[in-house]
């Protein structure tokens, strides 16, 4: 018998990851608990059998899940797009499949992804298209900084030339970082040695945006605290007309340095010296700048406060000329969305929230009616709910008007008059999709059939009326389908679990009690 105690270990498990983890976990016990002799006392384990059922776990991959993707929605909100395996063994194709109907359309034959003069065509890593849809940006070739890949060398593919033509191409291999089309798909900007880049297409020709770049100045990307507390990596914006770049800039000087010690790579130890601010120390001092696509001078945004002891947690255009700057105090319980003219740096206050203990990024604000508004979630009433707030300040509404913590926020229908977000309201383990009136009026309606206890998670098209839909149960594998927004109709089923679930019923057969824990007033969810 295992018994758990413990909300995010059943949260873990809802996941396609998770959910592998607990099967992983489920039929390891269960080999130890069929080895052991039904005799009181410590029972001796059958070494051979549990060594067999972990080979079967991680090395055969007996109980692994079928995935879908990496895909991603295109722009008409009809397809997506996704890599895989080029029929004969050429490489990999970039496809589009219609998401209603499957048909499939190669976009980019992985033959055409061959760079001159080599035998193997450029491994995927990443992509994105232009905003035409007339070149596409490949990330090959990358190298992990710190937790992720996030640098590598990018090769641009103009699909009616076929030309292919490597970005960087005299720098050192895996030096350039968030390579981003400009919106005409005519430029790239990227960030190479803490300094910011813009290059030419046509004609390779390369424009530095940035030359202050060195050990303690980081120009377009982040310093340690913003990548580890604030998630911020990819550091620089391009504004929707493509004149001009909005990016963080860190003065890391002043931060005391840590030395991490490498055991396990080499022989020998290898010490990395990194700024890294322990509490009450001195932070990086961080700004954001505006620099024109062309080169020449940045203009500072003109935000208050101390540097070192504020945050610019996120950044984003909200029209070709105004900035939208999130920013914290170091406490982190006051948090301001500011605006910020791009041309004069001048910072107004838009929106201020505040908590007595703590406060978390928003990392989705969706601005609506033609701008005059954006969404933003708060926990200012005791639950994390939705508001609308004009930017004029004029009136805060609340969107999501029930009794419930909303997880995430997924997307505002083509009308502009729905919000779809995650929420549970009766059951904390248990994740469903919802939607609510912007105008605050009516409870939120749920979208997810009641017939489907359990955990779903979606990735909502551009307009909201399709989805990809995960669902799974402590009993039931992820299953990842296609469906019709609002009406949840089923349109495609993307992945095949008939098999698994079928190898999986020795193992999930015996009952399972889910059941709370009262610890000094704190319930904690379980299952045994």
């Amino acid at each position: 018998m295992t018994a758990v105690a413990s909300s995010a270990h059943i949260m873990a498990a809802a996941r396609p990851w998770g959910t592998f983890t607990l099967v992983a976990t489920l039929v390891a016990s269960a080999a130890v608990a069929q080895a052991q002799p039904a005799t009181l006392g410590r029972p001796a384990l059958d070494r051979a059998a549990l060594d067999a059922e972990l080979g079967r776990i991680f090395q055969a991959g007996v109980y692994a899940v079928p995935r879908f993707g990496p895909a991603r929605w295109l722009p008409d909100g009809a397809g997506y797009s996704t890599v895989e395996a080029a029929a004969g063994g050429g490489g990999t194709d970039i496809v589009r499949y219609d998401a209603a109907t499957g048909t499939r359309t190669v976009l980019v034959p992985g033959a055409r992804l061959l760079p001159p003069g080599q035998k193997t065509a450029l491994a995927i890593s990443d992509y994105a298209w232009s905003n035409d849809g007339a070149r596409v940006l490949v990330f090959t070739n990358t190298a992990k900084v710190w937790r992720q890949n996030t640098r590598g060398d990018y090769w641009v593919l103009d699909l009616q030339s076929g030309r292919l033509r490597q970005l960087g191409a005299t720098e050192p291999a895996s030096s350039l970082m968030f390579a981003k089309f400009s919106p005409d798909g005519t430029r790239v900007a990227y960030v190479r040695a803490n300094n910011l880049y813009v290059e030419r297409i046509d004609d390779g020709r390369v424009t530095p945006l940035t030359t202050s770049g060195s050990d303690t100045i980081v120009n377009g990307t982040s310093d340690w605290v913003y990548e580890e507390e604030l998630d911020v990596r990819d550091g620089f914006r391009w504004s929707p007309d493509g004149r001009r770049i909005a990016f963080w800039q860190f003065d890391t000087a002043g931060v005391g340095i840590f030395t991490l010690l490498n055991n396990t790579d080499s022989l020998y130890p290898v010490a990395t010296r990194i700024p890294y601010p322990k509490p009450g120390t001195a932070n990086s001092a961080a700004r954001i700048g505006v620099v024109s696509a062309g080169g020449g001078n940045t203009r500072w945004m003109d935000t208050p406060g101390d540097p070192r002891d504020t945050y610019l947690a996120r950044l984003e255009w909200r029209d070709q000329d105004t900035l939208a700057i999130q920013q914290l105090n170091r406490l982190q319980n006051q948090q301001d969305l500011l605006s910020a003219d791009a041309s004069s740096g001048r910072v107004t206050r838009t929106f201020r929230d505040r908590s007595e203990t703590w406060l978390d990024v928003v990392d989705q604000v969706t601005w609506v009616d033609q701008g005059r508004a954006f969404l933003w979630t708060s926990e200012r009433d005791g639950w994390r709910h939705v508001y609308k707030a004009a930017t004029d300040g004029s009136t805060t509404t609340l969107v999501t008007t029930f009794s419930a913590d909303i997880l995430s926020m997924g997307g505002v229908d083509a009308s502009d008059e729905w919000v779809y977000v995650i929420a549970s309201p009766d059951n904390p383990t248990t994740r469903y999709l919802y939607r609510s009136r912007l105008d605050g009026t009516g409870t939120p309606e749920r979208v997810t059939p009641a017939s489907q206890p359990g955990t779903h998670s979606y990735r909502i098209a551009p307009g909201a009326r399709l989805a990809f839909h995960t669902y799974s149960r402590f009993d039931l594998p992820p299953v990842t389908d296609v469906v019709e927004l609002p009406s949840h109709r089923v349109l495609r089923t993307l992945t095949d679990t008939s098999a698994l679930r079928k190898t999986l019923e020795p193992v999930l057969a015996p009952p399972v009690e889910f059941f709370t824990v009262d610890a000094s007033g704190v319930t904690l969810d379980g299952w045994m």
